[in-house]
């Protein structure tokens, strides 16, 4: 395991990475950051000597759709299973973070087109915000 780190400038801001180590310093993603910009599943990582990523090597084409529900405790059950249900569906591998927070992976060729169908208009009420990161 090692670390992405979040902080700005403030310590002890990370995000923790599943990986495949494949060199002494260079690693292979093998989960879905819920965080970390600009790093995504099967990304190729170097890391420093305190596990931290330093740099991507290599791309992999993965895509992450970033979900964050901000609705009431009702509302969000039920938008949760709304949006894991399209996940599993589209057998998208998908992880969720506290039932708040959801990260799916778009492999290479993918088309998110009816996630976005489903998103936009639950981002347009305040329901949730949502993005793309590559």
């Amino acid at each position: 395991m090692i670390h992405a780190d979040l902080s700005d400038g403030l310590d002890n801001c990370r995000e923790q990475l599943w990986t495949r180590q494949l060199t002494e310093d260079t690693f292979e993603v093998a989960c879905l950051p819920f965080f970390t910009y600009g790093i995504c599943y099967r990304d190729v990582v170097t890391i420093d000597s305190n596990h931290l990523v330093t740099r991507v090597v290599r791309k992999s084409g993965h895509r992450t759709l970033r979900v964050a529900l901000a609705v009431g405790h009702a509302d969000r059950d039920q938008v949760h299973e709304l949006l894991h249900g399209k996940a599993v569906d589209a057998g998208l591998p998908h992880e969720w973070l506290q039932g708040t927070y959801l990260a799916v992976d778009l492999p290479p060729g993918s088309d998110e087109a009816f996630l976005v169908e489903v998103l936009e208009p639950l981002a347009q009420t305040g329901t949730l915000h949502w993005e793309i990161d590559a």
